[in-house]
């Protein structure tokens, strides 16, 4: 087993990881669907504004004129609003797998993620992830978005930590990519018992077994 003496800190994304995508395809589908929307039409709209608010540079209000409220809706903000947040489902066992990791090996948890900053601030929340993690560096917080290399080297100056003292947690490849080319670990998480496995062999094992969710 490799020494777990050069491993300080732990970047993990939320969605797909933590929570599921909370405001993904299927679930803009199934808003479209309830609210009946078009859908061609959200989903085009969402496509040319979707980045700018994941970095913060457009407010919730501005989003939702802008892909939902451009015409006449039976329907209130709020009703949309509350749609929305309901998408977002925990992934318990991931969860309690970080806390557990971080309590025996002492890591400092950063989460580096792409979200829009209202859903982002529901999510931490809701979910009380704030309880484990030591700070967020998310999109719409930074200016920065993956899979740009820079949110990267901000979370590294953020946490004062060099990239071999780094293991990173995300569900995309080509993410996990930039992160290697910066020198940080990296783990392509698959799912609960692979990520356990894979924290294992890198000298993060743990002394409980969770479950598989």
């Amino acid at each position: 087993m490799k020494s777990t003496q050069a491993i300080t800190t732990l970047f993990i994304d939320i969605g797909n990881v933590l929570l599921n995508d909370g405001w993904d395809h299927a679930a803009r589908k199934r808003a479209a669907k309830h609210f009946a929307i078009k859908w061609r039409e959200m989903e085009m709209r969402h496509g040319l504004v979707f980045e700018l608010h994941e970095e913060g540079k457009l407010t919730f209000e501005n989003y939702l004129d802008l892909v939902v409220f451009y015409e006449k809706r039976s329907f209130t903000r709020s009703q949309f609003r509350s749609f929305m947040c309901e998408q977002s489902q925990a992934f318990p066992a991931m969860i309690g797998l970080i806390k557990m990791i971080k309590k025996q090996y002492g890591l400092k948890v950063v989460v580096v993620s792409n979200e829009s900053r209202e859903i982002n601030a529901y999510r931490i929340k809701e979910f009380k992830l704030g309880g484990f993690v030591d700070f967020f560096v998310s999109s719409c917080f930074v200016g920065l978005r993956k899979p740009d290399p820079e949110i990267f080297r901000l979370a590294l100056d953020l946490a004062q930590v060099r990239p071999e003292h780094v293991i990173y947690l995300d569900n995309t490849p080509m993410f996990i990519g930039i992160a290697q080319g910066l020198g940080i670990r990296s783990i392509l998480h698959t799912g609960y018992k692979s990520t356990c496995v894979s924290l294992a062999s890198l000298g993060l094992g743990l002394t409980w077994e969770g479950e598989n969710s």
